[in-house]
C-alpha cells in the first residue's frame, strides 16, 4: 500500500470504512515536529467534506478508479441518465451523486464520470459551459454607472449576475466552478 506522502488530488481511498475522494493534499513539516499530510476529503456516500492529517509515513488503502466521457441525456423523477457516446451504454445517476452539477447540465453536454470498482460515483463538468438566458429584465435608460449588473435566469434554472446589456435568448458562458458570468458565447 502507498504511503500517505503518495497521495494525490483526485485519488479515491478508503478511509474508516468508506470510500473517500481527495480534493486537496498539503505536505507539512512544522518546525521540529515531525512531518505530516493534511488531506482534505469528501465522502462519496455522504457527500461530506473533512480535514484529515495523516503520519507521513501512514499507509492508506487507494482504489482503483476509472474515468470515462458520458453524454448527459436527460433527467427523469430525480434520476439522470448519461450515455457513453461510443459503446451507447446508459449510465443513471441520483440527484445525490450529482449534487449541484445538475445547474450546468444541458442535453447533449458531455461531462465525466468517475467509477471506482464498476460503480459511477461523481461527476466532473468542464470548466465552463454556454447556456441560454430564458428570463432577464429589460436595463433601465440611465443605468449605466461603472459595472452594472443584472440578475438573469438560465435554462436549467441557475441565476446570475450579466451586465446590463444580456437579453432574453443570448446564451452566455458561466463558469462551473462558482456560477459567474464569463461573457457572450
Amino acid at each position: 500500500m502507498p504511503a500517505a506522502n503518495d497521495l494525490r488530488k483526485g485519488n479515491v481511498i478508503r478511509y474508516q470504512n468508506d470510500n473517500h475522494v481527495v480534493l486537496d493534499v498539503q505536505h507539512r513539516t512544522p518546525g521540529n515536529l515531525r512531518a505530516f499530510v493534511q488531506a482534505k476529503l469528501r465522502n462519496l456516500r455522504t457527500g461530506k467534506s473533512g480535514d484529515v492529517r495523516f503520519s507521513s509515513t501512514e499507509s492508506v488503502e487507494v482504489l482503483m478508479t476509472e474515468r470515462q466521457q458520458y453524454e448527459y441525456s436527460y433527467e427523469d423523477r430525480g434520476v439522470y441518465y448519461f450515455l457513453h457516446p461510443e459503446t451507447f451504454e446508459q449510465v443513471e445517476l441520483s440527484e445525490e451523486i450529482v449534487a449541484d452539477s445538475k445547474n450546468y447540465l444541458v442535453p447533449n453536454s458531455m461531462v465525466e464520470v468517475l467509477f471506482v470498482d464498476g460503480t459511477p460515483v461523481q461527476i466532473s463538468l468542464p470548466p465552463s459551459v454556454t447556456l441560454k438566458v430564458t428570463e432577464s429584465p429589460e436595463a433601465i435608460r440611465g443605468d449605466t454607472a461603472s459595472n452594472v449588473q443584472k440578475t438573469a435566469t438560465l435554462e436549467t434554472g441557475l441565476t446570475i449576475q450579466v451586465p446590463l446589456f444580456i437579453k432574453e435568448g443570448d446564451l452566455v458562458k458561466v463558469s462551473t466552478t462558482d456560477g459567474s458570468y464569463m461573457g457572450r458565447a
